[in-house]
Parts: structure tokens; C-alpha cells; sequence
């Protein structure tokens, strides 16, 4: 490796580095999958590498990376919805998305809590995917409204109702499960 090759791959870590978890929890989010979101992630890498001139020109390049991969995301969906294929990977239940949730408390409390968050799993798997999108990178991720702004390109307003329709939505869905609601 030359000296400008190592130069672009140290700049590059540097400036991507203190992003690299915001925006593997965002793939992950989106894509609901741990194999794809790993893809979505090292093709938005690879391509930001490939473009590190408009990454060091950016002020913030948090906001500029998770826009990179949302849209990267999006055309993805759009392709593959043209050719839609449905895969079954082997051996995976739904409790191992949450395989490592053990808790501190009584077997009891960790069993009802397990119960609560794959009702709530299953419960936002039924949103549209705008509102999945907006709740859980708002509520779940931390994203700030502009920021979801930012991200998607829609108004604000229209984020506003998402997540507003989405809440409730998702409250509708948990009492009529009966979820949340023990003592």
C-alpha cells in the first residue's frame, strides 16, 4: 500500500469512525436483519471510501453518512421489489433476535419482559413501513425530527404525523394484545 493509499484509508477511519455504530444500528433498523444490514453497511462503506473527497468536504459527516445509507436502502428496496424473492434461513427462531437479553431479575420478570418485547416486535412489524421507519428512529434510535428530515428528504410536518399516527397505532396494537399491562 502506498503512502496515499495509506493517507485515504486513515482519513477515512478518522472520519468515519465515531459514526460506525449510529449507522449500523440505522441498517439494522431498516433492513430488520442482521445479514442484510451487515451488506447495507460495507456497500455504504465501500462507496463512501469511494467519494472520501465529499466526505471530508461535509462539516458533520454523521448526518451526510446516514442519508448515504437511507438512500442507499431505498433503492435497494425499490430493486428488489421489482424481483421479489422470499428466503427461509435455517434454524432461526424468532426469540434470537433477542438471544441475549438476560436480565438481573427473577426468571419470571425476564420471561414477561422477553414476552413484551416480541409482542412489541411483532406489533411494529405490522406498521407501514414509513411509520416503522420514523418511530423506531425516533423513539428507539434517538433521531432528532430534522434529523429524520435530513435523512428521508420529507417534510417535517409529515414526519410529525408519522409518528404520531405510529404511536398510536402501535398503543392500539399493544392493549389489544393485553401487553404492558401487568403490574
Amino acid at each position: 500500500m502506498g503512502d496515499s493509499e495509506k493517507n485515504q484509508s486513515e482519513v477515512f477511519e478518522r472520519l468515519l469512525r465515531p459514526h460506525m455504530d449510529r449507522l449500523y444500528r440505522l441498517a439494522f433498523r431498516l433492513t430488520h436483519n442482521k445479514a442484510e444490514a451487515e451488506d447495507l453497511f460495507q456497500d455504504v462503506l465501500t462507496k463512501s471510501f469511494g467519494r472520501l473527497d465529499d466526505l471530508q468536504a461535509v462539516r458533520d459527516p454523521g448526518p451526510w453518512l446516514n442519508r448515504v445509507l437511507y438512500n442507499h436502502f431505498v433503492d435497494n428496496k425499490r430493486r428488489y421489489a421489482r424481483q421479489r424473492l422470499v428466503t427461509v434461513e435455517e434454524g432461526c427462531l424468532p426469540e434470537q433476535s433477542v438471544e441475549a437479553f438476560a436480565g438481573n431479575s427473577s426468571p419470571v420478570h425476564d420471561v414477561e419482559r422477553l414476552d413484551d418485547i416480541m409482542q412489541l416486535e411483532s406489533a411494529l412489524a405490522m406498521l407501514s413501513d414509513e411509520h416503522r421507519t420514523v418511530v423506531l428512529l425516533h423513539d428507539s434510535e434517538g433521531y432528532k425530527i430534522s434529523e429524520i428530515q435530513s435523512l428521508t428528504g420529507d417534510p417535517i410536518g409529515t414526519i410529525k404525523s408519522r409518528l404520531h399516527r405510529a404511536r398510536a397505532r402501535l398503543r392500539e396494537l399493544m392493549q389489544e394484545k393485553g401487553t404492558f399491562s401487568r403490574d
